[in-house]
C-alpha cells in the first residue's frame, strides 16, 4: 500500500493499492492526458474523471477494478490536482520498478 500527499501541507493522503496502479495501467489512463505544457491542474483531473466515467458506462467498464479505482483514489473527497500530480508521479515510479524486475 502507497500513500500520496494529497495537499501541498501534508495534511492530507489518500492509499493506493498495487492494484490501483496495475488498473491504470490496463486502462492506460495517464495516456495523452497531460498537455505539453506538463501542469496538472483542476482541468486535468476533470478529463481523467469524464475518462473513466465513459469507461464505466461503455461495456469493459464493468471491472470492480476501476470502480474500486473510481471510488478509493480517483473522486476521494481528498483528491485534487496537487493529489493527481502525485499519483502520475507514484504510477511513474511504480512502472520503473516493475519493469527492472522483469
Amino acid at each position: 500500500m502507497n500513500k500520496i500527499q494529497a495537499n501541498p501541507s501534508g495534511t492530507r493522503s489518500i492509499d493506493v493499492s498495487d492494484q490501483h496502479l496495475e488498473t491504470i495501467e490496463k486502462y492506460q489512463l495517464f495516456r495523452d492526458l497531460i498537455d505539453s505544457n506538463g501542469y496538472v491542474d483542476e482541468q486535468v483531473l476533470e478529463k481523467l474523471k469524464l475518462n473513466i466515467r465513459s469507461l464505466l458506462e461503455s461495456e469493459s467498464g464493468k471491472d470492480k477494478a476501476l470502480l474500486d479505482l473510481c471510488l478509493d483514489v480517483i473522486y476521494h473527497p481528498n483528491m485534487k490536482a496537487f493529489g493527481l500530480q502525485r499519483l502520475v508521479l507514484l504510477f511513474i515510479e511504480w512502472k520503473d520498478q516493475t519493469e527492472a524486475c522483469n
